[in-house]
């Protein structure tokens, strides 16, 4: 199986993963490592042994992380130069993070999860707009 591993700045982590619980329960393989107000050594310190845990334990392990280019990012990036079969996603968000664990097997790739959480998390993001009074009144005049 592969692990999951979720962190970001302050309580990111924390609040998605309670979300998470809520709608799909508590998950198998799945960790945060929130970045507070610690320094990056200590945080890097912290993610690398969560990382190191979970990849003693897995098949592999996939980082999401908050945004691209963050310390929980840069951090998560480095981790991977030190270990195999571990990957780093960033944007997380809700959508994705329920998809990928309602979808995750025994059987399933890092690379077709990695994948798979790409294409949901773009789908999770979207735009909508109702206009005030618009169809009713239509309806009304036919």
């Amino acid at each position: 199986m592969i692990g999951f591993i979720l962190t970001g700045h302050g309580q990111f982590s924390n609040g998605l993963k309670s979300a998470l619980d809520m709608i799909a329960g508590p998950q198998q393989a799945f960790e945060i490592v929130p970045f507070e107000e610690a320094g990056a050594g200590e945080y890097g310190d912290k993610l690398r042994e969560a990382v190191k845990a979970m990849r003693a334990e897995t098949d592999g392990v996939l980082v999401f992380c908050d945004l691209m280019g963050g310390t929980p990012f840069n951090q998560s990036m480095m981790i991977t130069a030190e270990q195999d079969n571990i990957s780093v996603v960033a944007g997380t968000n809700l959508p994705m993070l329920i998809d990928i664990v309602m979808s995750r097997t025994e059987d399933s790739t890092i690379e077709d999860l990695v994948s798979e959480a790409v294409e949901v998390g773009k789908e999770g993001v979207c735009h909508m707009a109702l206009t005030a009074g618009s169809d009713d009144d239509d309806e009304d005049e036919n």
